[in-house]
């Protein structure tokens, strides 16, 4: 478990609380961070006691549910609903994984509900992500290749070629990984985090790409790829199950390998 630490600069204070509505019988409280950029007050932590009948089974059911017909005012990224596209990331019950994934009867007491950690916050759940994209993209996730294409087809690869992009192509850079990572939290702005170097192995591991001494270089660094000490936060709370801390160990094993 990554316990939630504050967004920079934040202090939280008790906010409002929501009672269940009459009548309900089977009800679940909810304790969801409050931030907004449009006033002077703290960060605060709302709660909120749902109807479970009312709503979903999924915590992202449950915000949506607030969102609607309690407090049109909670802010907060989701699109597919469906653990695909990473919009709902979110640290829940102190752990950083997918809202639309996480069902709430997993969830003893309370639901403690935060942005993701050790980011700034743009208003109430919602993370500011433009540093992390920028990082991703400067290891220019593109297939890169120097020889011509076939006339008449794709680049092929042979089935063990293509097994070798398994556990890499899958993730969905909700970033649930780098923010669980105190290695990142201390060096974001130099060390690259494990989602952006899972996606640098994803091209290093493709056989059709050319560019493997250009990719090694631009990942030879003290703190781009070297900040990683293998702690394991990253692939404990991969919501795909995905493994970024063998990534960045096979991406040190290729320098090894190069410099031998």
């Amino acid at each position: 478990m990554v316990e939630f630490a504050l967004p920079k600069n934040s202090r939280i204070t008790e906010g409002k609380t929501y009672p269940a509505p009459a009548g309900a019988k089977r009800t679940k409280t909810f304790k969801v961070y409050r931030w907004s950029p449009d006033d002077e007050a703290n960060p605060r932590v709302d709660t909120y006691v749902i109807d479970l009948d009312a709503c979903g089974p999924m915590i992202l059911d449950a915000v949506i549910h607030i969102k609607n017909n309690i407090d049109s005012t909670l802010t907060f990224r989701r699109s597919c609903r469906e653990g695909i596209c990473g919009s709902c990331a979110m640290n829940i019950d102190g752990v950083n994984t997918l809202a639309c994934t996480k069902p709430i009867d997993e969830i003893k007491g309370d639901v403690k509900i935060y942005p993701l950690p050790h980011m700034d916050v743009v208003k109430d759940l919602v993370p500011d992500l433009n540093a992390v994209y920028a990082q991703y993209a400067s290891i220019e996730p593109w297939l890169k290749t120097d020889s011509p294409p076939p006339p008449d087809r794709e680049r092929l690869q042979s089935p063990g070629e293509r097994a070798k992009l398994d556990g890499l192509y899958e993730c969905i850079l909700c970033f649930c990984c780098s923010t669980s990572c105190p290695s990142y939290w201390w060096n974001s702005d130099r060390y690259l985090g494990p989602a952006v170097l899972l996606q640098a192995y994803r091209w290093l591991a493709d056989s059709r790409d050319e560019a493997t001494g250009e990719r090694l270089d631009n990942l030879e660094d003290p703190f781009r790829l070297y900040r990683c000490h293998t702690i394991m936060n990253c692939t404990n709370t991969c919501p795909k199950g995905l493994n970024p801390a063998k990534a960045i160990a096979k991406t040190k094993m290729m320098m090894v390998k190069r410099q031998g």
